[in-house]
């Protein structure tokens, strides 16, 4: 089920990791230090970069206490051209899928089809803890949140009763070109339904060995059995970066950045699967050679598509990971 030995895996990056001198730092972490200036030119410098440099998709995180990501990304579409942009991810509980679906196309159609649209459950500290919404039953709520928003999506009506959320009625936006959806699904029943139904899972924190045995295999099958091709669907894998000279910096560094992904319950369980003590084990750090092994790795394990999530606090650091990426986009 995994792509063929060899196979290169395209190379993205993250952008939820930017640096100082681009006036907004963002980190996949529990917390967020911003510079001075506006978040929104701040993405747009940082996508204009990328954009030259040569990359041609960033995925983008929606955390529970940044600014709208669909909103800036709403003006970045407009002022940067060419690079693709996914949400990685959106949560759904709080909006409805009609909302999600009007937000998406009008998206969409600024972005001229750049768009990918990346949905997931969030977490339970997250979800009742803060909005006071209940985590229960995430698999159909996930499953009828799609019943409503794919047919939206697709330009369709939608009717879909649901024990969780309820959506019907149409959309009008002409011209809209429909997303790709991505799930964040990492449990088998959440793979299957991707599987069966999107264009497959972005990842995190999830190591080869699990990607290889779970992930990939989980994903491809529920494919087959609904009756799509296994070409149809794609795993984006995301994974903490750094080509360095000083490994065990860069692993203490990780280790404090990425605390919290050892300590949420699904996280949690594929760091268990790896084998893994902590997120530091799951980074790729070292020097070139080694990253790039790594990230080959990962490519025989049936990864399609890989976002860096570049941590070095320094702009040369951060500049050598780019470098090495940019020879491994395929």
């Amino acid at each position: 089920m995994a792509s063929p030995a060899g196979a290169c895996a395209r190379v993205v990056l993250s952008a939820t990791s930017v640096g100082e001198d681009e006036g907004i730092v963002l980190s996949t972490g529990s917390s967020v230090e911003r510079a001075c200036g506006s978040p929104v030119d701040a993405v747009v410098t940082n996508l204009t970069a990328l954009r030259d440099e040569g990359f041609r998709r960033v995925w983008m995180a929606q955390l529970p206490y940044d600014p709208d990501l669909l909103t800036i990304l709403a003006v970045a579409f407009h002022e940067v051209d060419s690079i693709e942009i996914g949400s990685g991810v959106v949560p759904i509980q709080v909006q409805h899928p009609t909302q999600l679906a009007q937000r998406a196309l009008t998206l969409n159609a600024i972005a001229d089809g750049r768009f990918t649209l990346g949905i997931g459950m969030s977490h339970r500290m997250v979800t009742e803890q803060m909005w006071g919404i209940s985590y229960e039953k995430p698999v159909r709520r996930m499953r009828e949140y799609l019943d409503g928003l794919l047919p939206l999506l697709a330009g369709q009506s939608a009717e879909a009763v649901g024990e969780t959320v309820t959506t019907r009625g149409s959309l009008q936006i002409p011209g809209a070109p429909t997303p790709d959806v991505y799930i964040a699904a990492l449990g088998p029943q959440m793979l299957r339904l991707a599987g069966r139904r999107t264009a497959g899972t972005l990842t995190w924190m999830t190591g080869p060995k699990t990607l290889a045995e779970h992930v990939g295999p989980t994903l491809r099958e529920a494919a087959a059995e609904a009756g799509r091709p296994e070409t149809a669907v794609r795993v984006a894998a995301s994974l903490p970066v750094s080509v360095t000279d000083d490994v065990a910096a860069a692993r203490a560094r990780a280790a404090e950045e990425f605390v919290i992904y050892g300590q949420l319950p699904s996280y949690r369980a594929m760091l268990d699967r790896e084998g893994f003590a902590g997120p530091e084990d799951a980074a790729i750090i070292g020097d070139e050679n080694t990253v790039s092994d790594r990230l080959d790795e990962l490519a025989n394990a049936g990864v399609d598509e890989f976002a860096a999530v570049t941590f070095d606090p320094s702009p040369e650091g951060r500049a050598r990971t780019r470098a090495l990426l940019r020879t491994k986009d395929s």
